[in-house]
């Protein structure tokens, strides 16, 4: 009997704020890293408020040999500043960028030369040639501020066509808008592969507050079931292993490209996934 390829992993780190952070991260990474993670990416904050804390775990990452994404947002920036940082990650050994617009810190009025996550891609791929491998954002259940499913859909499509080379998706719970968004780009013969990003459920307000912040959906029955737990931490886990193996499962059996983890910094939920979905290699 042949047996299936083993569907590509990644996984997302965001920089830590301490050393104590950092040493915690370190051990989480070593745990995860049994999983042959194809790269490991970091996150930036807003108007790269962390990029020091973000190429320096991008550094760790990729001495512990491991390749490493940088996110890279480009909101407040100029381009002799995205010159400078593009320089720096090339000096580190950085093959892997995620392009973002990336959101306005508080009270930041509008600012940079570039308004567009597309605008950065082109201006990547202008300065550095094919010398990254760029990944953008995607969002299947549409972007919290797009004007409309069709202009968002057009915005990801210049993306596209400025030289992206994959997409990592924001994370969803229902399958159907994941590959709904994947035909809707199959048809404008968009090919690029769109890897969806996987949130495990851990905590109830933990992911609450992250959804209502960032515009993800959580189905009415996942909700109301996480409600209904009130501090139960014990059945929040159990039932969040559940409805997220359960989403991998489809996605796989779909022929999603692969799956991109968002940690939190955390190892026990994306071990417990990855051995339910026979993905733990260690």
């Amino acid at each position: 009997m042949s047996q299936t390829p083993r569907l590509p992993l990644s996984l997302e780190f965001f920089p830590p704020k301490t050393p104590e952070g950092a040493e915690k991260l370190r051990v989480v990474r070593q745990q995860l890293y049994g999983l042959k993670p194809e790269f490991c990416s970091v996150t930036f904050g807003a108007g790269g408020s962390t990029q020091e804390g973000t190429f320096g775990t991008v550094r760790s990452i990729l001495a512990e040999g491991v390749d490493a994404a940088s996110h890279f947002s480009c909101i407040g920036a100029t381009k002799d500043t995205v010159r400078a940082q593009l320089a720096t990650l090339k000096t580190m050994g950085v093959k892997r960028l995620v392009a973002l617009r990336g959101d306005l810190p508080s009270g930041y009025g509008a600012g940079g030369e570039f308004h567009y996550a597309s605008d950065l891609v082109t201006f990547i791929r202008m300065e550095t040639g094919d010398d990254f491998h760029i990944e953008v954002a995607a969002y299947p259940e549409v972007h919290p501020q797009a004007k409309s499913p069709a202009s968002d859909l057009q915005a990801f499509a210049a993306k596209v066509q400025a030289g992206a080379n994959s997409a990592i998706t924001q994370y969803f719970y229902n399958a159907d808008a994941y590959f709904r968004f994947v035909e809707e780009l199959d048809a404008l013969g968009l090919n690029i592969a769109v890897v969806p990003g996987i949130m495990p459920i851990s905590s109830s307000t933990q992911l609450m507050r992250f959804s209502d912040a960032c515009g993800a959906e959580i189905p009415r029955w996942i909700r109301l079931r996480l409600q209904s737990f009130g501090d139960d931490v014990a059945s929040i886990k159990s039932f969040g292993l559940d409805v997220v193996t359960d989403l991998c499962e489809q996605l796989r059996a779909g022929g999603a490209p692969g799956l991109h983890f968002y940690t939190m910094n955390q190892s026990v939920a994306t071990l417990a996934l990855c051995d339910r979905l026979g993905l733990a290699t260690a």
